[in-house]
């Protein structure tokens, strides 16, 4: 049966299986504030104390970090492999093909600075949905094409239209509307919120960053940039939790459930991105943009299915809000190269 849905996807046109790739990255991405989420629920996080509770959401962010990097290695093999395949078949000079398999090395310093910014971020990423919850936290991250718009100008000296900047204003508006509730009470605004938007322009940075000096320079391809951040932030998270919370590492390996979520938030991660990468092969880079807006949306009814979550009137204004700003700000005359640095932002 898996052959056969394979064969019928493999006939579609480019159109209609970017279509399919966009619909399969939506889910997933959907999907990963629930892991987190359904995680707290099932190890009961909310009754450790505080000498624990730090520690589980840190190693959670670290075996993501991990078990991302393992299921994209084989990815990765699979993409240089065909480079190579390529090269031979066409005759293809090597210099030009190993330089793209091979001149990463030369920058070094950048993939390390990544690495740090996408573990910091997964940490980031962990404790904001602990407390930011899956709705308000997944539209809080939506506000990455704001920080797309900002480093593609400072970094990548791409234009901002007047329209872009005034519904960059509607988005928060919209977001702010929604995670207070309707009050605006700036003063409730949640630490989760706070914390994903932090990483919202974490993230972009460090992916104008990479686009401008690895991507556009051909000194590497997109997979293995993936893999390689996720090594070297696993790397780094990994060590530091057993610098600072080595006793509580036997705690928490023992608890099969813990040890669950880690890799299936390894696979939801690691599967979004994929998906995520099909649908930029077939589609351009805006039309990609727009298919998956809607993840808010994707996440707000497994929410409320698989969680019990209520979604409220506030929830859905304001996810309309933030979804028709992030169209309008993609389809402007700007959009599709600014777009370009958002290559795996999700």
């Amino acid at each position: 049966m898996p052959f056969f849905v394979l064969f019928i996807i493999l006939e579609l046109d480019d159109r209609t299986k970017g279509l399919l790739f966009g619909l399969a990255s939506i889910i997933m991405v959907g999907f990963q504030p629930i892991v987190v989420s359904s995680w707290k629920i099932a190890i009961d996080l909310t009754s450790y104390s505080e000498d624990l509770q730090i520690p589980a959401l840190y190693l959670f962010s670290a075996m993501t970090c991990l078990f991302e990097a393992l299921l994209f290695f084989p990815i990765m093999l699979i993409d240089r492999k065909m480079i190579l395949v390529n090269q031979s078949k066409e005759n293809i000079e090597n210099v030009k093909e190993n330089f793209l398999l091979n001149g990463w090395k030369k920058r070094k310093l950048i993939l390390v600075y990544v690495g740090l910014t996408f573990g910091i971020g997964q940490l980031l990423f962990t404790i904001g949905y602990y407390h930011a919850g899956p709705i308000n936290g997944a539209l809080a991250q939506k506000s990455t094409v704001i920080f797309t718009l900002i480093f593609g100008y400072l970094i990548m000296k791409e234009k901002i239209t007047k329209t872009q900047i005034l519904f960059s204003l509607i988005l928060l508006i919209g977001l702010i509307f929604t995670v207070t509730q309707g009050s605006f009470n700036v003063l409730e605004f949640n630490i989760g919120v706070l914390l994903l938007l932090i990483l919202a322009a974490m993230w972009m940075l460090a992916h104008a960053i990479t686009k401008r000096y690895i991507l556009d320079e051909k000194n590497s391809t997109s997979t293995q940039i993936v893999f390689m951040r996720n090594a070297i932030s696993s790397i780094i998270l990994l060590a530091s939790f057993l610098i600072f919370f080595s006793p509580t590492i036997e705690f928490l390996f023992g608890n099969p459930i813990n040890i669950l979520y880690y890799f299936l938030m390894g696979l939801t991660y690691s599967s979004g991105l994929f998906f995520w990468y099909k649908t930029l092969s077939l589609l351009d880079a805006s039309k990609a943009t727009i298919l998956v807006s809607p993840t808010p949306i994707v996440t707000a009814i497994f929410s409320v299915i698989m969680l019990g979550e209520t979604f409220t009137i506030y929830h859905l204004i304001g996810s309309i809000i933030v979804i028709m700003s992030i169209v309008i700000i993609v389809k402007q005359p700007t959009g599709d190269k600014i777009k370009e640095i958002e290559k795996g932002i999700i």
